[in-house]
């Protein structure tokens, strides 16, 4: 499948002038020189993957929503440098299909850089692609520890947060309700990269913090039915059941798990909130990491979410909002070097440059692993006697880390990490 998402500039209205604004786009269309005539004829060309069949479909769907409002937007305002964004969407299917179209964008349709990916496994192979040729790939969605330590290189960089902080967001909420310490603990795992990468974090946090991990298993990523699992639950009789999952495993886990109506609480490492969306009021329970939400109150999460809503007729998740934000991202980052050569756009990136995310604070990509450091979100559902919509009943905790705390305090450390940049 493939999407072109490039738009043609009309003028905004004085609505839409202001929604630009609001979401931060000024300071790009003050930068966009239409007088350039040789830039206004030359798009900047984009190849976007990302997985929009199998078990991270739903999502994938979401994030070509999120970079198609983007380059809307920016294209509106005048591009960049007074040119033009050309993005062009493609499903990345598995981690073979994705490194081949990564292959063919750069070598035949001659993007000026790579962005996108949700399944860890493809990301690695867009990553090892876009090293081969110099080019600058921006993993917005892949959460894998793995692509920033041994696998990190100098043309990467990651915007959405890595697994290491999904389960301190979460596990320092369950150490805090007495839910860890002395407590017998079930696992699920997604059995491919990411899975695996999660529960390798989930079992040092569990070790550290006194819990007793007695079962893990390993789940395909094709399966829908979680009868056999449930069974193994239930003659297990665990204190706690942590969750691995990724996509709509945990959906489908979800509902299951509820139909058999076991009693023990249920909480995960991993919930996109189009999957928690999918499984239900109902359903949901326990605590959840989240690294962005529709609700997050500052002018530019406010203005993106109007103007999402308005386009598509639901709110954005967290999907969405990586792409559109990296997309923001990326326009700046060129307009600020007036270039799309990766080793301009790289420098910036290692610069310390700030980032509005759309949350209370600004982020920024850290030098030596390449990782963006941001706020992230613990959230539960909303108790049964609180009304609440279609999309608006999960309940989501303030900010960690807090306010007055560094972005990276939940993130792997330098000494921890085994990521080593090349040169240039």
């Amino acid at each position: 499948m493939k999407i072109d998402t490039n738009t043609p500039a009309s003028a905004p209205s004085r609505q839409r002038r202001r929604v630009l604004q609001a979401g931060g786009l000024a300071g790009i269309a003050a930068l966009g020189l239409p007088g350039l005539g040789w830039a206004q004829s030359e798009k900047i060309k984009i190849g976007h993957l990302t997985p929009l069949t199998g078990f991270l479909g739903a999502l994938g769907e979401y994030a070509v929503m999120g970079v198609k409002l983007a380059a809307e937007e920016i294209n509106a305002a005048g591009g960049v440098l007074g040119r033009q964004l050309d993005v062009t969407s493609e499903d990345s299917v598995n981690p073979q299909v994705a490194a081949t179209k990564a292959q063919r964008m750069i070598e035949g349709d001659k993007v000026a850089l790579l962005m996108g990916e949700i399944n860890s496994a493809s990301a690695l192979t867009i990553s090892q692609v876009a090293a081969r040729h110099h080019m600058l790939y921006l993993n917005t969605g892949a959460r894998s520890d793995a692509l920033r330590n041994k696998d990190c290189n100098r043309y990467t960089f990651h915007v959405d947060i890595p697994v290491t902080v999904m389960v301190n967001a979460v596990g320092l909420a369950l150490v805090r309700d007495h839910m860890v310490q002395g407590k017998r603990i079930y696992s699920l795992t997604a059995d491919y990269l990411f899975g695996h990468d999660l529960a390798a974090a989930a079992k040092k946090f569990f070790a550290t913090h006194g819990g007793n991990q007695i079962g893990d298993e390993l789940v395909a990523t094709d399966v829908t039915d979680f009868s056999p699992y449930l069974l193994k639950i239930r003659q297990a009789k665990p204190d706690l059941i942590a969750t691995n999952l990724a996509g709509n495993q945990v959906t489908n886990f979800v509902k299951q798990y509820a139909e058999y109506g076991l009693p023990y609480p249920v909480v995960g490492f991993n919930l996109n909130t189009a999957d928690a969306w999918a499984a239900g009021r109902g359903n949901l329970s326990g605590i959840w990491p989240t690294v962005w939400y529709a609700g997050i109150q500052t002018p530019s999460a406010e203005a993106f979410t109007a103007a999402f809503t308005k386009k598509y007729g639901k709110p954005p998740e967290n999907h969405a909002w990586v792409e559109y934000v990296t997309l923001k991202i990326l326009a700046q980052a060129i307009a600020a070097t007036k270039s799309t050569e990766t080793p301009k756009l790289v420098a910036y990136f290692e610069s310390g440059a700030q980032f509005d995310l759309l949350k209370d604070r600004k982020g920024y990509f850290r030098a030596w692993d390449h990782q963006m450091m941001q706020e992230a979100y613990p959230f539960t559902v909303k108790p049964a006697n609180v009304p609440a919509g279609k999309w608006d009943w999960l309940q989501f905790g303030a900010p960690v880390p807090g306010p007055d705390q560094p972005l990276d305090l939940l993130a792997p450390t330098r000494a921890e990490s085994t990521c080593k940049m090349e040169a240039l």
